[in-house]
């Protein structure tokens, strides 16, 4: 584990105001889950997680991580080993409390994670988000520099919460190479940045945009660089109109999820609601 790599988490850490500690007990533990469920908010009395599962994974040497402010817990991450034999980390969920949120809290616990694997000779991280998120987009491929990977169509089956409404969980599979320059570069603050506008200025064409009554449009391209455009708030969209929300996801698969099955490339993500996708073969 290189010492740039610790102080990095160390600076960003200091930067959010907040004390990044590794967690097993039960209470501890038990703060997290009630802190998810408060993000989440799950119908039915589920949980995202349990006390029990916490501390089964604590005990089984996974990462399990809470960022505080004095006393106060504001964001919390899970991880378990994936094969082969613990090379990689799984990085399941991962939230900061609403009183937490634009401070950076949630970039100080991935550089924690980021660490606490490196120092266990852990290479690689992977997780998934929803690529209908614009927020959750940038900040894992621009603000970590992750690399897009698979496209998964309805990954979790019905959630049923207050984020992911009651539709299909399509995700994005990204991995994480812990000591490569993009995620060295993110470490520090440089972020990955692609501009959707310059590259539609050299002929790059959209795949799917915003139409002005706020449908998905979809468009035929065949050019080298592609755009798929994704609405601005996904979760507005879903509790506002559902079948809207619905007709985005269904566009998305089909568009995205299409030029990844294609061998297409993610190569970015710009902040005004584009993913950057390229169609030539990497050397």
């Amino acid at each position: 584990m290189s010492a740039a790599a610790l102080a990095a988490a160390t600076a960003a850490a200091a930067a959010s105001r907040v004390e990044i500690r590794d967690l097993t007990e039960v209470s501890d533990l038990t703060e997290v889950c009630r802190l998810f469920a408060s993000i989440w908010q799950p119908g039915a009395g589920a949980q995202p997680v349990t006390t029990e599962l916490l501390r089964a994974m604590a005990a089984a040497g996974n990462y399990v991580a809470g960022a505080y402010e004095g006393d106060e817990l504001l964001g919390a991450c899970l991880g378990f080993f994936g094969s082969p034999a613990k090379a990689s980390l799984h990085s399941h969920i991962a939230g900061v409390a609403p009183r937490g949120l634009g401070r950076g809290i949630g970039f100080s616990l991935k550089l924690h994670q980021r660490v606490w694997a490196l120092r266990r000779h852990v290479s690689m991280i992977t997780w998934t988000f929803d690529p209908l998120v614009r927020r959750n987009a940038h900040f894992n491929l621009a603000k970590l520099g992750a690399d897009p990977a698979r496209y998964l169509p309805d990954f979790y089956g019905p959630m049923r919460d207050g984020i992911n409404g009651s539709g299909d969980t399509d995700r994005l599979m990204v991995r994480w190479d812990l000591s490569g320059p993009a995620a060295s570069a993110a470490s520090l603050g440089e972020s990955a940045r692609v501009d959707a506008a310059a590259l539609r200025e050299r002929g790059a064409a959209a795949a799917l945009s915003v139409a002005p009554d706020g449908d998905p449009l979809t468009a035929v391209t065949d050019g080298p660089v592609v755009l798929v455009g994704v609405p601005p708030d996904i979760e507005a969209l879903r509790r506002t109109d559902p079948g809207q929300g619905q007709a985005w996801r269904v566009a998305l698969r089909e568009v995205l999820g299409g030029l990844m099955a294609e061998e297409a490339r993610v190569i970015g993500f710009d902040r005004a609601g584009w993913y950057v996708v390229s169609r030539e073969k990497s050397s």
